[in-house]
């Protein structure tokens, strides 16, 4: 049987080298690499626990929460800070890091190790498939947000029909993408360059947020970069990403005028658009950045051999013209079962 433990880590380096070792044989998500995990691990995991699984010796799961005190017991964030400005980061396909090679029991395991104590809770953002159906097991679950579709391009699917990504799009989406395209042709030839280096990559980042950032405020809106935690932590994370060759930056022209960014994560064969920033012409409707560009990246990763484009939780679109498959995502509370919010919880569905 496999043994559970909960703890501080005292070291984060030695942490990092064992997650890595488990990291290759488990089946996990860029969001639950130490890439992601482990950037600025100090400022967001400020007072961390670390809940794990060892059989015989062998590590089996792990997972790294944050710990936050309140007058009704601790709350653990699993993979999260519970601090909203470093929660602007949005984690998502999240939860512990399993080995391929665990049973089934373990995640339900891990999870009942981190509730633990009387009052604790346990939270659970953008968790998926297995490790949200083993949250939803324990009783005083509860669902913080309906689950959130994560559409993606399933390029193996594509090639399965022998068919090209542009042949299964709708005739409007096709119309106005060409149209778009020829639009922007007028200024010269489309260029997709990706950043070469670190430096480049920074480059590039700095020019999405300038473009993300207006086009937000002109919806009187927020932008993500106005965080400074949130540029913060991607500009340490391109750093740590782009040698590991985990993370791209796409910049996108015609005729040496910009049409925009895309910034993505790269991991075991998948393209995650993550963030972007586009150049809106004001003159021209016709023009559309973001189908622009998502349409050549799509294109030319496909050519690449990848094996899929996600472009993550949320629902565009956008999204669903460009998609023909897509995951979901869970948002969840673990805690006493007695607690005010799973009584109420309870009695609505009594209800």
């Amino acid at each position: 049987m496999p043994q559970f433990t909960l703890s501080v880590p005292g070291d984060f380096e030695k942490l990092g080298e064992r997650w890595r070792a488990l990291e290759a044989e488990a089946d996990a998500s860029f969001f639950q690499s130490w890439t992601w995990v482990g950037c600025e691990v100090a400022a967001r995991f400020p007072d961390p626990i670390l809940i794990e699984a060892t059989l015989g010796g062998e590590t089996m799961a792990l997972a790294l929460c944050n710990r936050i005190a309140g007058w009704s017991g601790d709350t653990l964030w699993l993979g999260e800070s519970g601090l909203p400005a470093w929660d602007s980061l949005f984690v998502e396909h999240n939860g512990p890091l399993v080995a391929a090679t665990a049973a089934p029991d373990v995640i339900r395991g891990l999870l009942k190790t981190g509730l633990g104590r009387l009052g604790r809770r346990l939270v659970l953002s953008g968790v998926r498939g297995g490790i949200a159906t083993a949250a939803r097991m324990i009783p005083g679950t509860l669902e913080l947000h309906p689950d959130r579709p994560s559409p993606c391009v399933d390029f193996n699917r594509l090639r399965a029909t022998a068919s090209d990504h542009a042949a299964s799009l709708s005739a409007n989406t096709r119309q106005q993408i060409r149209r778009s395209l020829r639009r922007y042709q007028t200024n010269g030839p489309i260029v997709m360059r990706r950043a070469a280096d670190v430096p480049e990559a920074l480059a590039c980042l700095d020019g999405l947020v300038l473009l993300h950032q207006e086009s937000w405020r002109r919806r009187n809106r927020q932008g993500a970069f106005a965080v400074p935690e949130f540029y913060r932590f991607h500009r340490a994370l391109i750093a740590r990403a782009i040698p590991r060759r985990e993370a791209e930056l796409l910049h996108f022209s015609a005729g040496g005028q910009t049409i925009g960014y895309l910034y993505n994560f790269l991991w075991r064969g998948w393209v995650l658009a993550y963030q972007s920033g586009f150049a809106y012409p004001h003159a021209d409707p016709r023009r559309k950045p973001g189908l622009t560009c998502h349409h050549l990246a799509i294109e030319a990763h496909m050519a690449e051999g990848m094996n899929g484009y996600d472009f993550l939780a949320g629902e565009a679109r956008y999204k669903t013209s460009f998609t023909n498959s897509q995951n979901s995502l869970s948002w969840l509370e673990l805690g006493p079962v007695w607690r005010p919010a799973s009584i109420e919880a309870w009695l609505r569905r009594m209800w």
